[in-house]
């Protein structure tokens, strides 16, 4: 899927940011101060299955995360340096439906806004 257009969503929501990760190397996109998305390419050196892929990693619901999962094993991964129960990385060289990528975003903004404190909720 298309980068510019992941980006274009993800930055749609009320109160998101983005800002470059340079220890990392990966773009990091906010909501009031929690990271709800990545993106950026695993090293070649990195453990496998991640290993020079171009991953979005995301926050998700953990009673979709098992379903996705075995429905697209190639393409959804458990997240990369995070909590497997709760993120999930997609390779984005994989041919997924773009509407299940957008829709994953957006999961993904609304779980981390819904934990966040009422004063830190964007309008």
């Amino acid at each position: 899927m298309d980068v510019a257009t992941i980006d274009e969503r993800l930055l749609s929501h009320p109160g998101a940011t983005k800002a470059f990760h340079e220890r990392w190397g990966w773009m990091v996109y906010w909501v009031g101060g929690k990271q709800f998305a990545c993106e950026f390419t695993a090293k070649r050196d990195a453990k496998q299955p991640y290993a020079g892929r171009h991953l979005l990693s995301l926050k998700c619901d953990p009673n979709r995360i098992l379903a996705l999962r075995a429905e697209y094993p190639d393409a959804i991964l458990p997240g990369y340096y995070s909590d497997g129960r709760t993120w999930i990385s997609i390779d984005l060289d994989c041919d997924l439906p773009g509407e299940l990528v957008l829709d994953l975003c957006d999961m993904s903004y609304e779980l981390v806004v819904a934990k966040l404190p009422k004063r830190a909720r964007p309008v």
